[in-house]
Formats: structure tokens, sequence, C-alpha cells
């Protein structure tokens, strides 16, 4: 039997969770925060406990920051801006929540934005509409308003090749969620532009001996690598000897089978396991469960589907989730 576990704000149009904190974070078309936390240690419901205001427009998407670094979010509003909130406590006074940096706005408006889990610093990439991707990172990972940029590059396979100012409107980052000193930092990306270069999806993978950022992988087959990308998701790895990432294009569905070691060219071989047909209309979010076997994905048609790989490696859709009416 379904249960409700949060009743959100009216106005609400995005949602971000906390697994280890336990605590959901949702963002308002009148550009208002909502933190939710659990009603009590032995309760699966939630209520809102912190309201804040960030723009006057509205928050179009929200992320949390890595929950080592503390009680933070990022939060990507309509006028193209990205703002990170820390909750903090300050001697006496009570919790608040403060704005610690800002980036992009109205002229370097930002599509998408993800926090990577590198083990030395922590880093933020930010896609911009111009088709451009920066990585930002701090040295010290309790201040999250010293961001210092390490990189910006174009998503295009061949480093040499550069092209001019692209228009896009979208954009869609996934960092690997697995971390470990023997990997190294690596995160997908992919674009919905004029320009069909930096369209697909690319995997990137920081080379710390050069201290540069390389695609390593594209997950696109001949015909379709202009295909506008609307939504990534890298799985998480409890074991495989494999990566699985999936990608919702304009063809659909596709989940991606990448090789974990390098050929003798620096590259990872990739193999497209299946194509799902779409919701009837465009997936906007994919979410892969915390063992990476199961991939919930919603769009424009109003319903969330979970797909899943038998013990035999063959996806099928599992379970099509509905508004009750």
């Amino acid at each position: 039997m379904e249960k409700s576990v949060a009743t959100l704000d009216k106005g609400t149009i995005c949602s971000s969770w906390n697994y280890c904190g336990q605590r959901l974070a949702t963002g308002l078309i009148d550009g208002t925060i909502s933190i939710f936390d659990a009603s009590d240690p032995a309760s699966s419901s939630f209520t809102s406990t912190f309201k804040f205001k960030v723009k006057n427009g509205s928050v179009t998407k929200i992320v949390w920051v890595p929950p080592e670094h503390g009680d933070a979010i990022a939060c990507i509003c309509s006028d193209g801006s990205l703002s990170i909130w820390e909750e903090v406590s300050e001697d006496s006074e009570p919790v608040q929540w403060k704005q610690c940096t800002s980036f992009g706005g109205p002229l370097e408006q930002i599509l998408d934005s993800q926090f990577g889990n590198s083990i030395s610093t922590l880093k933020l990439t930010i896609a911009y509409s111009n088709g451009l991707v920066k990585v930002y990172e701090i040295l010290d990972s309790m201040e999250l308003k010293n961001w210092q940029l390490q990189a910006e590059f174009q998503n295009v396979t061949d480093s040499l090749t550069k092209f001019g100012k692209a228009s896009c409107s979208l954009a869609s980052i996934s960092w690997n969620p697995q971390r470990s000193e023997c990997l190294p930092a690596s995160f997908v990306l992919g674009f919905n532009s004029d320009t069909p270069e930096l369209n697909s999806p690319k995997v990137w993978e920081f080379d710390q001996d050069h201290q540069r950022w390389l695609p390593v992988a594209e997950l696109a087959e001949l015909g379709d690598k202009g295909d506008p990308v609307y939504a990534l998701a890298w799985a998480p790895n409890i074991g495989r000897p494999y990566e699985l990432i999936a990608a919702a294009t304009s063809n659909g569905i596709s989940i991606w089978q990448m090789a974990s070691n390098p050929d003798s060219n620096g590259r990872l071989s990739v193999e497209k396991l299946v194509m799902f047909p779409s919701h009837d209309s465009k997936v906007w979010q994919m979410e892969w469960d915390m063992s990476g076997m199961t991939l919930a994905t919603s769009g424009t048609d109003g319903r969330v589907r979970l797909w899943q790989s038998n013990l035999n490696g063959n996806w099928h859709e599992q379970a099509i989730i509905e508004l009750a009416t």
C-alpha cells in the first residue's frame, strides 16, 4: 500500500533527497527553498523545518553537497544563476541557512551542476548555455565560499576541435558515484544544443599526472551522436567489473555498459545494452537505487517507471507509478 511521507508546498517544482541525513529539500516557483526533516527518529514522515528565499524567479534544480562537507545545497534558478547555501549555527543564534557563494546569471546561464566525489578535493561541475563546462574545486572542504576554477572545456572527444559559441537549452551531468583512491575522478556530460558535436554523452576522466580532464568514452552510436540529451544517470557499482550509465535522449532511454579498464589508447569501450521507448513524451529525470540495479525515470507524462535487469541480463519495465486521482 502506498503511503505519503511528506506534504509539499503548493508551487513545488523540484526536489532532492539527502539520504545520509534523511532530509528533503524542495524548490518552489516563487524562489523559495523548503527543508524537510523526519518528524521523529522512528518516523517515516517528514515536515517542513526551514524556509528561505533564494531568488525572485523559480528554483529549477537542487543538489545536496556530499554529506562529509556539511549540510549545504546548491540551487539553480530560472535566471541561470547557481547559489550555494549552508546550514549554520553561530554561538547562541538559532540555526539558519546562509548563502556561501554564487555563479552564473543572465549573461552566463547555468543549465546543470553536480558535486564530484573526488578523494583529494570537493569538485563542482557546471554546464553553461554557451556549451562550456567548468570544473571548480576547493582546497579546504569546509569553506564552501572559496572555489577555484580548475578547468574549462567543451564536450567534444577531440581536444583540438573547437566550436564557436553554442546555444544550449539543456545539459545533464552525472558523476561516477564510486569513490576510491585507486580510481580517477570521472563524470558523464551531454547537451541539448544547436551544435550536434556537443550533444552526445561523453565520459570525462581526470588525468592526475598531467592535471587535466580527458574524454575517455562516448555513449553514442554512429547515427545518433547528435541526438539531444535530456538526462544522464551513472549507476552505483557494488562489485560489477564494468560500469552502467543510463542516457535519455530524443530516441528514448538507453543503458550503456562501460569497461572499467582503459585500452592501450586510454579509451573505455562501451556497449549499448538496451533501448527503451520514452514515456510517450520526454524523460526529464532519472535516478538509480543505491544498489545500481533499478532505474527510476520520470517524464512529462506524469508517470514514474522502474526498470530492472533479470539474472540473464535482460532489462524490462518492472513497474509504473501514477499519481492517484
